[in-house]
């Protein structure tokens, strides 16, 4: 699909998709310890981490806990955590999703709606917390082919009938594709078969009326 390779046909290019992705929660396992501190009227603990989006914490070595894929990342950058997978990201789920895909050429598998942006971000910065790596990366390489057929397949009924598409099941990445290709189509349709609903800017500016048929020019008084 052209959209794959070429972001000209793309909403969002890979970066920023993957920056919308980074706010998903994950699993990680802390190999420090961050404790709660007093809140200041002393009636309760505040969390070590008070962000905008939301409070983390508190960290504690071989605990598991929940973190934005962002904040994650930044940790095990540092070695202070290693990243839980998600269980989606298993080999045996992996493999159920591709059988289950290649089965059902007009459905789509529920998946993560950033599938993509997160497995691409745990494959770049945490392989070594992911068990069978190469298998989990081709697994999901077969998956985005399989998927970005079917959707080849039912771009191909739109014709001039159609009024909307329906995908259920899209990831993020394959939405940014489809989406301004759709709309491209749908309205070079509407187009051709009612020009007149589609104003082009040649027929707006002759619809403009010439500054010589205004009338004569009407000084205005000073009151």
């Amino acid at each position: 699909m052209a959209g794959q390779s070429d972001p000209q046909f793309s909403v969002f290019s890979a970066a920023e998709m993957e920056f919308l992705a980074e706010d998903e929660m994950i699993e990680i396992v802390p190999n420090m310890r961050i404790e709660s501190l007093p809140h200041h009227k002393k009636t309760r603990m505040e969390p070590p981490l008070h962000l905008i989006s939301g409070d983390y914490g508190p960290f504690q070595p071989q605990i598991l806990t929940r973190v934005p894929l962002w904040l994650a990342v930044a940790l095990r950058k540092r070695g202070k955590c290693t990243i839980r997978p998600p269980e989606w990201m298993s080999v045996e789920n992996l493999t159920r999703i591709l059988e289950a895909e290649r089965d059902s050429p007009r459905e789509f598998q529920e998946l993560p709606f950033h599938y993509v942006e997160i497995s691409k971000l745990l494959v770049d910065h945490a392989r070594d917390d992911i068990p069978d790596i190469y298998m989990v990366r081709s697994l999901i390489e077969d998956i985005r082919d399989v998927r970005f057929h079917k959707v080849e397949n039912g771009l191909e009924t739109i014709s001039a009938r159609t009024h909307a598409v329906k995908l259920k099941n899209l990831s993020a990445m394959e939405v940014n594709i489809v989406r301004p290709f759709v709309a491209r189509t749908l309205q070079a349709f509407y187009k051709h078969d009612s020009p007149e609903l589609i104003q082009q800017p040649s027929t707006m500016a002759s619809r403009r009326v010439p500054a010589s048929d205004r009338g004569p020019r009407r000084d205005l008084r000073r009151r």
